[in-house]
């Protein structure tokens, strides 16, 4: 299993931001490459020049893809040595090209490295996205099947949904873990023990009525103990709960 802390090496595709507009969307969008164990960015004629120190400042702790970025002025360019390239965009274009999904688009990408091909992804411009001349430079369309009429997604935010599916391709993750907060799960006999002492009490406070029914009571009660993954502080609780009751009790009395 690869370890899902430590940002993935070897082959990767290049994301390519085509005429970005915002210093700060270029920041942006090298933080979500971070995030996710990519590193080759590439950007074309970005609108405000280049370096960019509001892209810097946006980029936090990944201010090294920026410094790394390679410059180009035009789109051929910067896919001159790409074998594969996809592009993002949220409208039909009328081009006759496959249309994948992220999770598809990365699948495919992650075969495509692994036979040594190198990948690039186009993001476009933030005002209205990728050229038709820019996505005629490509193999396949990468759609994100976001809400029809709001389909608009910031660059950052598209990198982002991106590189976490390269991720997901390139890593394993546990679906779900517990963490247990310095603790353990109750053994089976502290469990047992803890349905002992609610029995104990509960039949001396003349909860289990009618007799008729005690028995039935009872082995709900034992149910919901098997059912519920109690820790050793769970039960220990539980315990002093109890116990505490009992001499609120006595108190009174």
């Amino acid at each position: 299993m690869t370890d899902p802390t430590v940002p993935a090496t070897g082959p990767q595709p290049a994301f390519v931001l085509i005429r970005p507009q915002m210093g700060e969307n270029i920041g942006g969008a090298a933080r979500a490459m971070w995030n996710f164990g990519l590193d080759r960015m590439r950007v074309v004629a970005p609108r405000d020049g280049w370096p960019n120190s509001k892209a810097v400042a946006m980029a936090s702790g990944a201010g090294r893809l920026l410094d790394e970025a390679q410059l180009f002025d035009d789109t051929a360019a910067a896919l001159a040595d790409c074998d594969y390239v996809f592009a993002t965009t949220a409208r039909a274009r009328g081009l006759t090209k496959p249309i994948v999904s992220p999770e598809r688009a990365m699948e495919q990408t992650r075969a495509f490295c692994a036979e040594g091909k190198k990948v690039a992804v186009l993001f476009g411009p933030e005002r209205a996205g990728l050229e038709n001349d820019d996505i005629a430079r490509a193999n396949a369309i990468i759609s994100v099947p976001v809400n029809p009429e709001f389909a608009s997604l910031n660059l950052a935010q598209c990198v982002l949904l991106t590189a976490y599916e390269w991720r997901r391709q390139t890593a394993s993750f546990p679906a779900e873990i517990m963490e247990m907060a310095k603790t353990e799960f109750a053994s089976g006999l502290e469990i047992e023990k803890l349905g002992d002492h609610f029995e104990e009490r509960l039949d001396t406070a003349g909860f289990f009525f009618p007799e008729t029914k005690a028995d039935g009571m009872k082995l709900n009660l034992r149910n919901l103990w098997s059912r519920m993954p109690l820790t050793r502080a769970d039960v220990q609780i539980f315990h002093g709960m109890l116990r505490q009751m009992v001499r609120w009790k006595e108190r009174g009395e």
